[in-house]
């Protein structure tokens, strides 16, 4: 075992581990979850059999991994953050068939209680607002605020907003790194400076 887990925490048979992670109090990790290196589960975390984490995620107390949830590297969990994974649940109708696969790209801040409707894919820096509530797919470094989630601007890597329109053509940089993005056909890409 090269990871650190608390006295209180369980671990199921199963599950795997990178090196490095911080497993914190009152953690639960489902027996078929994949988890890479350097990983910290702040306190009271779930992590369901189905789920991928990737190398570096922060996932911060009282949050749930459900089933159907993929966090790719990089990724920040707010705490009480909220996923699902059925879009219409109801407790006397079995859907476990019925997941839907929500996928959260490198590099994604998900705020503070906000809330991520199962079925959606969350673009590479993305940044959540605390209390968004995010019901469909989120464009690469989108910064989404409100209920519903709507964009309201760009992010970038370094977690600065950039000066860029939501559409059009446009330029900007970052003001701690001076990483260039630029925004075409609705799309944002990052030109990292060398």
């Amino acid at each position: 075992m090269n990871y650190f887990k608390h006295e209180s925490a369980i671990v199921d048979d199963g599950a795997v581990l990178g090196d490095g992670c911080r497993v914190w109090h009152f953690v639960h990790i489902c027996g078929g979850a994949r988890i890479g290196a350097q990983c910290s589960l702040g306190q009271g975390v779930f992590v369901g059999n189905d789920v991928r984490i990737g190398d570096g995620v922060k996932i911060q107390n009282h949050v749930s991994v459900y089933d159907a949830v993929t966090l790719e590297d990089d990724v920040f969990c707010g705490p009480s953050m909220v996923f699902t994974n059925v879009y219409n649940p109801r407790a006397a109708v079995e859907r476990k068939t019925e997941y839907r696969r929500t996928i959260v790209r490198k590099q994604v801040t998900l705020g503070a209680n906000c809330t991520i409707v199962c079925g959606v894919e969350i673009g590479q820096g993305a940044f959540i607002a605390a209390g968004a509530v995010v019901n469909r797919d989120v464009r690469d470094w989108a910064l989404i605020a409100g209920v519903p989630g709507r964009q309201i601007g760009w992010m970038s890597a370094h977690g600065e907003r950039l000066d860029l329109p939501l559409e059009g053509d446009a330029e900007a940089q970052c003001p701690a790194t001076g990483d260039r993005y630029v925004l075409r056909g609705g799309e944002v890409r990052r030109e990292s400076v060398e």
